[in-house]
């Protein structure tokens, strides 16, 4: 059995064996674990209220040879999302997160990129601004994934989109041209292609201290690049779109 100690998100909770939950973390050493945490539901001193989604905590865990779930022994808060102020819309925001995470972290597989960027995003998660956060989110997630097109140029035609506006299609790669675009495509703007490249140079910290529109054209692109790799609608992108 080998005992680990280390940063870990928690991502998701399941009822499991009558006091017992499931728990999915993202740590930081190890990418995506997943274990049993007894008596859970009876017992408050091992885990307290760091079993609420997107809990940043300093897990205890043993790994034991041959067997995919891990035993978790304690978790300790660094920081939790229900130290702030919530809303509905900071709430499926924060779903949102560990959702992306859930599905696109393969097991076992650490990426500090990631980790550091969920963090930065979590910081900047507030009521009332959270489209920002999450817009800067899910385009650098297609970036680190290897799942972002290139918005410079028509992959039919080949022509110059700088300064355009560009279409995509939710079931194709790349952007096209308005004139190669494809059936079903949408568009997105020109100040919205600018705004992207901007995420892409700045830091979340500095971008999210300006007022953003409520447009949802660049998260709807992002979201839907996501979901195609993904192979599958994300429920909290949907309760997003109700806020």
């Amino acid at each position: 059995m080998i005992q680990r100690v280390g940063e870990a998100l928690v991502l998701r909770v399941w009822p499991f064996q009558e006091a017992d939950l499931l728990v999915s973390l993202f740590t930081r050493d190890a990418g995506r674990v997943r274990g049993v945490a007894r008596h859970a539901l009876k017992s408050r001193r091992r885990f307290g209220g760091a079993l609420e989604p997107m809990t940043h905590v300093r897990a205890t865990y043993a790994e034991r040879p041959r067997q995919e779930l891990v035993r978790l022994d304690a978790f300790e808060i660094v920081s939790s999302p229900l130290s702030r102020a919530i809303d509905y819309e900071r709430t499926a925001a924060l779903q949102f997160v560990a959702e992306v995470l859930e599905e696109s972290m393969p097991d076992g597989a650490p990426d500090d990129a990631v980790f550091r960027l969920a963090l930065a995003v979590l910081d900047e998660l507030t009521v009332g601004r959270v489209i920002l956060p999450i817009t800067y989110f899910a385009l650098w997630m297609n970036r680190l994934m290897g799942w972002m097109p290139a918005l410079g140029h028509c992959v039919v035609c080949g022509i110059d989109l700088r300064g355009q506006t560009v279409w995509y299609s939710p079931t194709s790669d790349g952007v096209t041209c308005h004139d190669d675009r494809r059936p079903g495509s949408f568009p997105l703007n020109a100040a919205s292609v600018a705004l992207a490249g901007r995420i892409f140079r700045g830091t979340v910290r500095e971008l999210a201290a300006e007022e953003w529109p409520r447009s949802a054209d660049l998260r709807r692109f992002a979201i839907e690049i996501l979901e195609r790799h993904l192979e599958r609608r994300l429920v909290s992108a949907r309760a997003l779109n109700r806020g």
